[in-house]
């Protein structure tokens, strides 16, 4: 019985000591009467024995359920990061859906962007050609009336109702002898047809019409205008004009050239407008002849004496715009 007793004692200290099992440990450290043990009978050896089991085995089954537990939610917490990943991945896959339909979306604007852009350039190309072709169809209108036109000579000045009696072509007769006696000796003056222009009054206009003389050749026209250019003319002591017969469009263009020709004038260059709306000029012993402002621009770019005297009348379209602009919003 002591024998039993000894090895029992012994097997409990080493129990009691081991590692594993701690909290007994503790529990005994905690409880002073436990270390008594020893000096028990059998049955309250066992009884004693059979308590600390009892305890040992509660605290295994609170651990083990403690670890179950943390177990569990670490399972539910990793089950719920899966979910979490996979509803993730889902959305990451979405948005990669969304930006392949967008990017499909945008190459299919740009193609669109890229064939509108094709159209344009087609609408504008034809818009220039058709724009080209009106200007060339006005500009052979402007050059056949004025053709047709190129026989003609302006008398203007002469009062209304002064041609009734005698007719307008026996009146420019008499206007020629009364003014280039001479000359009229001189040529087989020819008229083909007189009459006022335009053929309707307008109450509201001030002036007399003109009355258009058409002559039979052309060189008689440039006599008779040469001649005119060095004399003041008259009827019946009345003074009057006489001038080329052109186009409205022609008559504009030559008027555009005014403020040149007389800048030109002031500089003894010699200029003289041409037919139908040409601009000529001696510049160092040569004669310069110009269809249009560009093209004297283009011309006085290298000549800086040309500039200085035409810098106030010959000012770039672009340049005129600019300052148009500035006096607007000056205004404002």
């Amino acid at each position: 019985m002591r024998r039993h007793k000894s090895t029992s004692s012994s097997n409990m200290k080493k129990y009691i000591k081991s590692p594993e099992q701690k909290e007994s440990n503790k529990y005994t450290e905690n409880n002073p009467k436990e270390n008594e043990i020893y000096n028990l009978n059998d049955d309250d050896f066992k009884t004693a024995i059979i308590k600390i089991l009892t305890e040992l085995r509660e605290n295994s089954d609170r651990q083990l359920n403690e670890f179950r537990s943390y177990v569990t939610k670490e399972f539910d917490t990793i089950k719920k990061n899966q979910t979490e990943i996979l509803e993730m991945k889902n959305t990451i896959e979405e948005i990669k859906k969304n930006l392949d339909a967008l990017n499909s979306r945008a190459d299919n604007m740009e193609e669109r962007i890229s064939n509108l852009e094709d159209g344009n350039i087609e609408l504008l190309q034809a818009e220039e050609e058709r724009e080209a072709r009106l200007k060339r169809n006005e500009e052979t209108l402007r050059e056949l009336s004025d053709t047709i036109r190129r026989c003609n000579v302006r008398i203007i000045g002469i009062p209304e109702g002064e041609e009734k009696e005698k007719g307008a072509e026996n009146l420019f007769k008499e206007i020629m002898a009364e003014n280039f006696p001479n000359l009229v000796r001189e040529m087989d003056l020819q008229v083909t047809e007189a009459n006022r222009s335009p053929n309707f009054i307008n109450a509201r206009r001030p002036t007399p019409r003109h009355i258009v003389v058409k002559l039979a050749k052309v060189n008689d026209k440039e006599k008779i205008l040469r001649t005119a250019r060095l004399k003041k003319l008259t009827y019946k002591g009345t003074p009057i004009r006489l001038s080329a017969d052109f186009s409205a469009e022609t008559l504009q263009a030559r008027r555009e050239w005014n403020d040149i020709f007389k800048n030109l004038k002031d500089k003894n260059l010699q200029p003289r407008i041409l037919y139908p709306a040409k601009i000529s000029f001696k510049y160092y012993g040569e004669i310069k002849t110009f269809p249009d402002k560009q093209k004297l621009r283009e011309f006085i770019a290298t000549k800086p004496p040309l500039q200085e005297i035409l810098r106030k009348t010959l000012i770039p379209e672009k340049s005129k715009k600019g300052k148009g602009l500035q006096n607007q919003e000056q205004r404002r």
